[in-house]
């Protein structure tokens, strides 16, 4: 039994390092990228075109039904207790602080980590990454790093695109139930977006695009060589990526009411 422990705590802190390890070399990497000249910069343009452009259709269709639901719901309930104008506060805390990040997130686990995990883990079967490495292009720099990269600016920009589709979405069906100019609607909504619920919705989208992309192409190195590992780090890059965000969106916001 106390073997068995001891070999858990053992390859948990070999676990630990390993993962420092490579993450320490995706930043470092991330750092040079620009400077130099290879091929990576298209797999670059390619990851924020999969993971930003393909997604706006989803990110549309959900931030607009956030923002009808919190709308509908708020408008017939919150006038009975003469708090109406509380539903823009609302409207800002839920979809730019708190879920706009966190769906725009759970979004790119569901698409992109999946991807990624699964195609680096096909590469890795088909000894295309000793491929690389025989020929001098560092596996790291030029297929994890692109996609580190392109996920973590893609979920920045989709979760301002979020929190537009959100915030316009719920303007439009407002004047179905109570009629209210654009100037008035947006003025009261300003009125309530401080600087410091829009950094935090920027810091979360950050902190989770970096979780999400270093879970997935992590995973996706691990495959050894079999084909039936592939769904496992999948499954497992999805599970850590969930797990993560949640936790770090818990944190973020309990510091954010501290600090703002």
């Amino acid at each position: 039994m106390l073997k068995k422990i001891g070999a858990d705590i053992i390859n948990t802190f070999r676990e630990f390092s390993y993962a420092s390890g490579f993450f320490l070399s995706i930043i470092k990497e991330s750092f040079f990228f620009g400077r130099q000249k290879h091929v990576g910069s298209r797999v670059l343009i390619m990851q924020i075109l999969f993971t930003g452009f393909e997604a706006l259709n989803v990110i549309s269709l959900l931030g607009a039904a956030l923002g009808v639901v919190i709308i509908v719901q708020g408008l017939s309930i919150l006038p009975q207790f003469g708090q109406g104008d509380l539903i823009y506060t609302i409207l800002v805390a839920v979809i730019t602080k708190e879920l706009g990040p966190l769906l725009t997130a759970f979004i790119i686990i569901a698409r992109s980590g999946t991807a990624i995990s699964t195609e680096l883990g096909n590469m890795v079967v088909s000894h295309e990454i000793e491929a690389y490495i025989s020929v001098g292009i560092d596996p790291v720099s030029y297929l994890a790093v692109p996609r580190f990269l392109g996920v973590t600016i893609s979920i920045v920009l989709l979760n301002l695109y979020f929190n537009v589709s959100g915030l316009i979405g719920s303007y439009f069906i407002s004047q179905f139930i109570r009629q209210v100019t654009f100037v008035e609607y947006f003025r009261s909504l300003l009125a309530v977006l401080k600087p410091g619920i829009i950094f935090i919705s920027f810091f979360k989208s950050l902190v989770f695009g970096v979780i999400i992309s270093f879970a997935a192409t992590y995973n996706g190195f691990k495959v050894q060589g079999a084909t039936t590992e592939i769904p496992q780090v999948v499954i497992k890059s999805v599970g850590q990526g969930f797990t993560l965000c949640i936790i770090a969106n818990a944190i973020i916001t309990a510091l954010g009411y501290l600090w703002f």
